[in-house]
């Protein structure tokens, strides 16, 4: 695979992971097992009106992704950028999407904020809304103690980037004041990072990101339930929905990144992995996103079963997002060309 094909996978992954644990979000696995059967949901069900609908986790991603780029084309042509200021920018573009007004002015320019199916809610998290909208400038870093799984949800895209711990964790502090809150979002970019180039498993990418920084301050929820991953899978435990409960319901960062790696750790396919991390009594979207994200890199977007990959909704949005990460840092130069002025019209460097 080239670098394309495991960005494609890894978006597109997370976005079926989503759309998959969407019906069930709220459901206790009596309550799913009872409605889908004993092994609980294995395809996409209709919610919010759509078949394969994406939840806010993706829509946030995409933003997320946008303001990345958009941080690319600024710092390429004018020689400085704050990353994580360009991203909240684009974080408030996505908060107007919900029907909320930014307490200051936001551009709506570039083409995703133009995609009228974006401006639907879906069940958008408290913490993420309520942190936006008390933003007083752009990089204005959250006010709360909340360690939701809202950041982690969200910064897969910096792993496509340099420094992708930091712009992770950066832009996690957005939303999301407490310190497991946002270094598990820049743990999971690192992990997804070391893997980007294919010459790393799973395994390996997250024995040498605890390596390199689970003795941060901060870090030691996130580290403690990722070294229980670690055990469990020597072990040969089985992600099961009962075991899975056992980390709790994945509500809280440090619990959703745990369950989604040892589903992907576990797992023997694509699809098997994905169907372990919806299927519990918890967060099952945001689980299974962490987890289609990091199948996805690691088996590109061919393991993607065909009956999940043609249904999602707005998958050719989030092809092109895969696309344009891999094509603008490899073609903007921002001198001015041709090819410049279509990137700064899609990604205008604010």
């Amino acid at each position: 695979m080239n670098r394309l094909d495991r960005i494609k996978g890894c978006l597109i992954g997370g976005a079926v992971g989503d759309a998959l644990g969407a019906p069930i979000e709220f459901l206790e696995w009596s309550a799913i097992r009872t409605k889908f059967g004993p092994e609980g949901i294995k395809d996409f069900f209709a919610v919010y009106g759509v078949t394969g609908a994406i939840t806010d986790d993706t829509q946030m991603m995409l933003f997320t992704a946008e303001g990345l780029l958009r941080a690319y084309v600024r710092g390429s042509s004018r020689g400085i950028c704050n990353v994580p200021a360009v991203i909240h920018h684009a974080l408030l573009r996505w908060l107007m999407t919900q029907d909320y007004q930014p307490s200051m002015a936001v551009s709506m320019d570039g083409w995703l904020v133009g995609e009228s199916a974006l401006w639907s809610r879906r069940a958008p998290g408290n913490t993420c809304i309520s942190a936006l909208r008390a933003s007083q400038y752009f990089g204005f870093l959250a006010e709360n103690n909340s360690k939701g799984c809202g950041a982690v949800m969200r910064v897969a895209r910096c792993a496509f980037f340099g420094n992708a711990f930091d712009f992770a964790a950066e832009s996690g502090r957005l939303t999301h004041g407490h310190p497991t809150g946002y270094l598990a979002a820049g743990l999971f970019a690192d992990i997804l990072q070391r893997m980007a180039d294919g010459r790393k498993s799973l395994e390996h990418a997250l024995t040498e990101s605890l390596a390199a920084h689970g003795d941060k301050p901060g870090m030691e929820e996130t580290r403690l339930v990722l070294e229980r991953v670690l055990f469990y899978f020597s072990e040969g435990y089985c992600a099961t929905p009962e075991r899975i409960d056992e980390f709790g319901g994945g509500w809280v960062a440090e619990e959703a990144l745990a369950i989604g790696v040892w589903c992907a750790l576990t797992a023997t396919s694509f699809e098997q992995g994905v169907i372990n991390a919806v299927n519990h009594s918890g967060d099952s979207d945001s689980t299974g996103l962490i987890a289609g994200h990091l199948l996805g890199i690691q088996h590109g977007v061919a393991a993607i079963p065909a009956r999940w990959f043609e249904r999602l909704e707005l998958r050719r949005e989030i092809e092109k997002m895969a696309v344009d990460i891999e094509s603008v840092q490899r073609n903007y130069s921002g001198l001015g060309g041709d090819d410049d002025s279509t990137i700064e019209q899609e990604y205008p460097g604010a």
